[in-house]
């Protein structure tokens, strides 16, 4: 039988959606059907689940948000807030019909742009940008095996940040306070608006066994926290903030080992450190947790924009707004970021 698209609305053509992608190479964290309903209800923005059906059965999927910002202007994205999206399909034929579909949504809304955030490369030839990878480290049932991997240096920085007087704990939503406090203080030094604490405990509400709170006490201070997800085998490094004041200390060395033992004791099979910029800091430091480079694929239809965003942080346009950023009371950044936060995928 020929394919076509359906729309996915409802609950029962969610647990369908998520049963396709169950177990599925390639199917990811970010593409459950459950974000759709987050990114409405917490941001307000509209969602485009599109299926590719033959048989009666999916064969391919393609989350879409459609984010109208004053800011940035009409996006239509997959996936906006974290670290990919894309296509997931069986076949080469439900990707291309899924792909024309959200090209048709872009032409008919008035779209700027539809931009693809993905681990594999659209067959469908679009314009492409490859400055993005997510580290990626193989892991092992025995964590002493990944131990014994690391470089000397790397397991005597561990070593040495272990006598900081540092302690991990981890959990679900009783962390979520701690949690968004270090990282609305981590992100204000960053220049980065934080989302709402609400958008935090949605996700922690709909995946409870999906997903974890890490946390770093000095003492009883906290000192770094990270939000993890859990999908397919593979852990999800999805957001992280380290107090400033305390960077000295090497918490994020105590936090990454403890959240790598843990993904080794649960049966994990990879775990994706989260996106980085190609020759960045951020690369740099996944490396020494022996972290291998996976491409990651941007890629665009253009609607009524005339050229491919250059929405990130090294566009010198954005220099100003993230060094006035910083130097903004943490109350206020709170209370504004999420507004501007939810306008930025």
């Amino acid at each position: 039988m020929s394919l076509k698209i359906i729309h996915c609305e409802d609950e029962r053509s969610g647990a369908a959606w998520d049963s396709y992608l169950e177990g599925r190479e390639g199917a990811a964290f970010y593409q459950l059907f459950s974000w759709k309903r987050i990114n409405e209800m917490c941001f307000g923005h509209h969602c485009y689940y599109l299926a590719a059906i033959q048989d009666e059965e999916i064969v391919g999927i393609l989350p879409l948000v459609e984010i109208r910002s004053k800011l940035f202007g009409k996006i239509l994205c997959s996936m906006p807030f974290v670290n990919f999206g894309g296509v997931c399909a069986a076949l080469p034929e439900a990707e291309s019909l899924l792909l024309e579909e959200a090209k048709a949504l872009v032409d008919r809304a008035g779209i700027d742009y539809l931009e693809l955030r993905s681990i594999t490369k659209a067959t469908t030839p679009l314009p492409t940008s490859e400055h993005k990878v997510s580290m990626t480290l193989a892991l092992n049932p025995d964590p002493e095996v990944i131990w014994n991997n690391f470089k000397s240096k790397q397991r005597t920085e561990i070593r040495r940040s272990y006598k900081n007087d540092l302690d991990v704990v981890s959990g679900g939503e009783e962390l979520l306070d701690t949690f968004y406090s270090v990282l609305a203080i981590s992100w204000q030094s960053l220049g980065t608006p934080i989302y709402k604490r609400s958008y935090f405990k949605t996700i922690l509400e709909t995946f409870p066994s999906n997903t974890r709170i890490f946390v770093v006490e000095h003492g009883n201070t906290p000192v770094a926290a990270a939000l993890n997800g859990y999908y397919n085998g593979v852990v999800e490094g999805m957001w992280l903030g380290i107090v400033p004041e305390f960077r000295k200390l090497q918490p994020n060395s105590v936090l990454y080992w403890e959240m790598i033992k843990h993904a080794c004791d649960n049966g994990m099979k990879q775990f994706h450190f989260g996106r980085s910029s190609i020759d960045s800091g951020g690369e740099f430091f996944k490396k020494k947790w022996q972290a291998k480079p996976k491409q990651l694929y941007w890629q665009y239809y253009l609607g009524t924009a005339k050229d491919i965003p250059q929405l990130n942080i090294n566009n010198p346009k954005y220099g100003i707004a993230i060094k006035a950023w910083r130097k903004l009371p943490l109350k206020l950044t709170k209370l504004v970021g999420p507004y501007i936060a939810a306008s930025i995928p």
